[in-house]
């Protein structure tokens, strides 16, 4: 009986079906199990397909980084951008209220009458802005020679339309 088995074992040695010693076998097939030749080819052929689609995501993932570093730099040129003109809209407003205040100094001079009579013929959205600036003692002086709605108008804004 014993020399049955060792016979049998001897004859799938020899035709290369079972080598559980053979370090190649031992890494294709860990389990040890015997892979018929169909199993082996399917196998490599799905770790071809896997290598490329291994490969394919890499690719992707290249691109999507260099987008990701063109978008980064876009967003910091827009950034740098914002700023700019951020500061070029402060010089701005920096300016025009120097030119308003030198205005209001130029009516403020003026008899409270004459004042009136030529804040008259200004828009109303000028005259409500200069109104503003004005200190109150010298609004005061120009309320009663300003046209009546436009004094309501700028009274309604202030108070915020209560």
């Amino acid at each position: 009986m014993i020399l049955t088995l060792a016979l049998v074992f001897l004859a799938f040695n020899l035709s290369g079906t079972l080598r559980p010693w053979d370090p190649a076998v031992a890494a294709e097939n860990p389990g040890g199990a015997r892979v018929p030749a169909n199993d082996a080819a399917a196998l490599e052929l799905k770790r071809q397909q896997l290598a490329e689609k291994e490969a394919a995501l890499k690719a992707k993932e290249e691109a999507l980084n260099r987008l990701s570093a063109q978008l980064d730099a876009r967003v910091i040129e827009l950034n740098a951008a914002k700023k700019g003109i951020e500061a070029s809209l402060a010089a701005k407003k920096k300016q025009d209220d120097e030119r308003y205040k030198k205005m209001i100094k130029i009516y403020k001079g003026l008899k409270a009458e004459q004042a009136g009579a030529l804040l008259n013929k200004l828009d109303d959205k000028m005259v409500i802005e200069m109104l503003n600036q004005m200190d109150q003692k010298t609004a005061v002086k120009l309320i009663p020679f300003i046209n009546q709605p436009r004094v309501l108008e700028w009274t309604r804004l202030n108070l915020g339309g209560k």
